[in-house]
């Protein structure tokens, strides 16, 4: 933990005072605001320029405390929350009196979870209460995973920022429906979808689209400023240099199974071997290609198990429903 007791205190008294707070947990870094405050809440969704009928997530401190935000908590709610909080998972259910409507984006459900990270834990102990947090960045773009990308992307418009160093997972946490007999993925993230079916004992659905709105299932989601396109693997290296010829400056994913390949390209990004590794690094590779001038950031899918399905999610949405979107390099 990286930040000092002083500044975790410093910011538990932001949150009582209405204000934000950014601040690390192990998947992004949160724009944090006392859940059970509208007028904080709804400075969240000004502050980010989110549609207010998106839902946020609800931080708590513990398992112990879910019985507090929500109606009732089923069983299979409790058997989840004991095998993998804390940790990057997020369940959805009905919402107690203490959470606004302004939080939940006016649905009678509710988004909640016990974050993995000291320096979050800290700050929720400090508060004693809950904190509402969507990631700390601008609506629909690049997910925050430090301090850094926090203070570039929101500057003056956040009251205080806790340092907890890089994020240990880089990808938002999974969100699971756990309102009806049947638990449904809404959202992959840092837990997997293997994990959660070998507790629970049976499989689960992922469905492309769900009628419950979460968190991040925007058709334009997490997008860097540069266009993203999908292709197939063994693609990624002819259509990266064709964009290149006609123009654009080119940023490529270049797949670990393609690592030492010369490619034509304005930048190149080498995917690591473990899934692990990729999903902390992926927002700051889209980040990076920003900065380095990049118009058309070419990629690949990976396989969609494991923490892939995860990294497979975010890399659709920031290529979002443009016809360039899979495959075909936009001509300039």
């Amino acid at each position: 933990m990286t930040a000092k007791t002083s500044d975790i205190e410093m910011a538990a008294g932001v949150l009582r005072a209405g204000g934000l707070v950014a601040f690390p947990t192990e998947t992004v870094y949160g724009l944090g605001a006392d859940a059970e405050d509208p007028a904080a809440v709804a400075r969240i969704f000004q502050v980010k320029g989110r549609p207010p009928s998106h839902p946020l997530i609800v931080h708590i401190g513990g398992a112990e405390q879910l019985g507090d935000w929500v109606e009732d908590v089923p069983a299979t709610a409790r058997l989840l929350a004991e095998h993998f909080w804390p940790g990057p998972l997020t369940l959805v259910l009905r919402r107690g009196r203490r959470v606004p409507l302004e939080a939940t984006g006016g649905l009678e459900t509710v988004a909640v979870r016990v974050p993995d990270h000291p320096v979050a834990l800290a700050l929720l102990s400090a508060f004693g209460g809950g904190v509402t947090a969507p990631s700390a960045n601008r609506f629909g773009s690049v997910s925050p995973t430090t301090a850094d990308h926090v203070s570039a992307e929101l500057g003056d418009a956040v009251d205080f920022v806790l340092d907890g160093g890089p994020c240990e997972v880089g990808v938002e946490s999974t969100i699971v429906d756990v309102t009806g007999e049947i638990p449904s993925v809404l959202r992959p993230g840092g837990v997997t979808r293997e994990d959660l079916e070998a507790v629970l004992g049976y499989p689960l659905a992922v469905p492309a689209a769900s009628p419950v709105r979460v968190p991040g299932q925007h058709p334009s989601h997490y997008a860097p400023r540069a266009r993203v396109v999908l292709v197939e693997p063994e693609k990624v290296i002819a259509e990266a240099e064709l964009a290149q010829e006609l123009g654009h400056q080119v940023g490529l994913f270049l797949p670990a199974s393609l690592a030492g390949a010369v490619v034509k390209a304005h930048a190149v990004v080498a995917l690591p071997d473990s899934m692990a590794a990729y999903a902390r690094g992926l927002y700051r590779f889209l980040r990076e290609l920003d900065q380095q001038g990049c118009d058309l950031i070419v990629a690949s899918l990976p396989v969609e198990e494991g923490l892939g399905l995860a990294i497979a999610n975010r890399l659709r949405r920031a290529a979002g429903p443009r016809p360039s979107s899979t495959g075909t390099v936009p001509r300039q």
